[in-house]
């Protein structure tokens, strides 16, 4: 897969969909209602042992759809990383900054997205070469941590996940502190409407994030 093409797709969703859950179906569903609201670029996470059986069931799902990208995270060892990498998953995220990792997925020509807490482990991300950095836990960093790494590493491009709420005030903080998109789980994904299987309510409220989102981003473009 072409790097820059998915780097362009994540910043042109803005939001990405961070997902895991053991029924096959109520996962394809919601990932449909993320695509429907031009979310293309979902990522699963390898939690719990029912994970790969899964996302291969979200790969088959997902074959036909034009210019929509699936990925992986949570990926700690080289060892999960060939088994979802063999499952077709078009780029990994990690919650660490690990040069194994690092080195594995550059000789498998994936993009690797890592976790980073620090400005020394931000620079060896750049360093290396990777274009995209997972600020992690975002809610502990916060959008300051950004605007710093920013400022003495301007090429590199960020991603918070964790905390990051799909509210105007909060997205507009993190996108004011230049990040490149942001990773939502739980504050984008309804426990109760999943479980109710009200996944055209669930879409709504994913439409309504993306929607906030796409207003003040264009609005600041003028």
């Amino acid at each position: 897969m072409n790097q820059k093409v998915l780097i362009d797709a994540m910043n042109k969703a803005g939001i990405i969909p961070v997902f895991n859950h053991k029924d096959v179906e109520a996962t394809i569903k919601v990932m449909k209602v993320c695509h429907q609201a031009g979310l293309n670029v979902f990522e699963f996470t390898n939690r719990g042992d029912h994970s790969l059986s899964v996302f291969k069931e979200l790969k088959k799902a997902s074959a036909h759809w034009e210019d929509f990208y699936l990925g992986i995270g949570t990926i700690f060892f080289k060892e999960q990383a060939a088994d979802f990498i063999e499952a077709g998953a078009d780029f990994l995220v990690s919650p660490v900054w690990d040069l194994e990792l690092a080195e594995y997925a550059k000789s498998q020509k994936i993009t690797w997205i890592p976790g980073i807490g620090t400005v020394s482990e931000a620079f060896q991300a750049f360093k290396f070469g990777i274009p995209l950095i997972k600020v992690f836990p975002a809610n502990v960093l916060g959008p300051e941590f950004v605007a710093s790494v920013k400022s003495v590493i301007p090429d590199l491009l960020v991603m918070p996940t964790g905390g990051v709420h799909p509210e105007e005030g909060n997205l507009k903080t993190w996108f004011d502190a230049g990040v490149h998109c942001v990773g939502m789980g739980s504050q984008l994904f309804s426990k109760v409407l999943i479980q109710e299987k009200q996944f055209e309510k669930l879409g709504d409220n994913i439409n309504q994030a993306s929607g906030i989102l796409n207003r003040f981003r264009n609005s600041s473009v003028k």
